[in-house]
């Protein structure tokens, strides 16, 4: 396992600190603000506990078409086949005929409704049939472009289409290169793919086809300002869909400046945080948070847990200490190289670490079933960010538990 090699201890006065080398054997003083003090949670305490409520038996949807009845190409249509798809999910059987009737949509779903494929095959078909355009898809985060780029390389095998993946934490210049094969779809995050159109790398005027995903959490970000200079750079004539989870004033006003006469279509399922378990962890005075959190990670049904701290330097210095105590954990944060991210990732899924250490940003991009438990190490800052974190688990039907730990 690797650390960050800087670990840092301050004076009472917080003015100074220092920066130790893994073996702590060398270290610099460095001058810091002491004007920034830590924002406090503004959540009750009473919202941190909860029973999950007995599942409603929603009525099973009965789907109007078939893979089939779309008309797709047929190598795309068996490589949708070979994925094990059965029939659509609502989102894809609503959205799907109409995006390849050539219409715009707004797509309101959660995470895990089968929102990717109903937009990637009506793009896909659209492509086959003429090449000569393009399409760009902005995710949130790095993991959820990961994880678009993996179901379109399935969807796209021994198909002639080209894809190229573009965001931060990977080297720019083989992005760039790979931008001079002019493939058809480009999947990024708004902040790298901006960089690369004010390089004048990337040029937008092929890009005719738009899908913006997960737009909620692309303004949680603060990716507000991006997605407007992008939409700026974008044809005037372009044929785009919108996703998001939820429909707040920003999202309706990205969606006013972005689509034109769009059909929207809901499919959101009801809250999971009615499925899980919600209570608080007091740490008493003179208790250490790290013990208390080892003694629960030491516990059998704590399996399979992810636990939030609120910065990238404190989630690193726990994990640390947590390995130090023999247990098996990963940290994933914005600082992460995206090798780094998408192995701890890869890791944790797989079961190779017992718990992943993550910050509110990258969380947003964490889709794992079957976690176990979501431990709030440090309280979030507002109650979106706890009902973000505590959405990781209590998925597929399953009661999940979310632990918050208050002094």
């Amino acid at each position: 396992m690797r650390f960050s090699p800087r670990y840092l201890v301050f004076k009472k006065q917080g003015i100074m600190s220092y920066q130790f080398n893994r073996r702590g054997r060398s270290f610099r003083p460095r001058h810091q603000s002491n004007n920034r003090r830590p924002q406090r949670s503004s959540i009750p305490r009473s919202h941190y506990v909860s029973t999950p409520v007995a599942p409603i038996q929603e009525e099973a949807y009965l789907a109007v078409n078939t893979f089939a009845d779309f008309g797709l190409h047929e190598q795309l249509l068996a490589n949708v086949m070979r994925r094990g798809y059965s029939k659509p999910t609502p989102i894809q059987d609503q959205a799907i005929p109409v995006l390849m009737s050539g219409k715009d949509v707004v797509g309101i779903a959660n995470t895990g409704t089968g929102k990717t494929a109903a937009f990637l095959l009506p793009l896909i078909d659209k492509l086959l049939k003429d090449p000569n355009q393009g399409v760009l898809i902005l995710a949130p985060t790095r993991e959820l472009a990961l994880q678009i780029q993996e179901e379109l390389k399935a969807f796209l095998i021994d198909l002639p289409l080209g894809t190229a993946l573009c965001i931060g934490g990977m080297n720019i210049n083989r992005q760039i290169l790979r931008l001079k094969d002019k493939p058809h779809f480009v999947i990024g995050t708004p902040g790298r793919v901006k960089d690369l159109i004010n390089r004048h790398k990337f040029k937008t005027a092929l890009f005719t086809n738009i899908v913006l995903d997960e737009v909620d959490r692309m303004l949680d970000i603060g990716f507000r300002h991006d997605i407007l200079f992008l939409i700026s750079k974008l044809p005037p004539q372009r044929h785009a869909a919108l996703f998001s989870a939820t429909m707040d004033r920003g999202a309706e006003a990205i969606m006013k400046q972005f689509l034109k006469d769009p059909v929207t279509i809901s499919v959101k399922k009801r809250e999971s945080a009615l499925q899980i378990y919600q209570d608080i962890v007091t740490i008493k005075p003179g208790e250490n948070k790290v013990d208390v959190l080892c003694k629960l990670l030491f516990q059998k049904e704590f399996n399979k847990v992810i636990v939030f701290g609120r910065t990238k330097r404190g989630i690193n210095k726990l994990e640390k200490q947590l390995y130090d105590r023999r247990l098996n954990v990963s940290a994933i944060h914005g600082n992460k190289t995206q090798s780094a991210r998408k192995r701890s990732l890869l890791d944790f899924k797989q079961g190779r670490v017992q718990a992943l250490l993550a910050t509110d940003v990258v969380a947003r991009g964490i889709d794992v079933d079957d976690v176990s438990h979501v431990i709030n190490f440090d309280e979030p800052l507002t109650y979106e960010d706890y009902i973000h974190r505590i959405g990781r688990t209590g998925r597929a039907g399953k009661v999940g538990k979310a632990l918050t730990f208050i002094s």
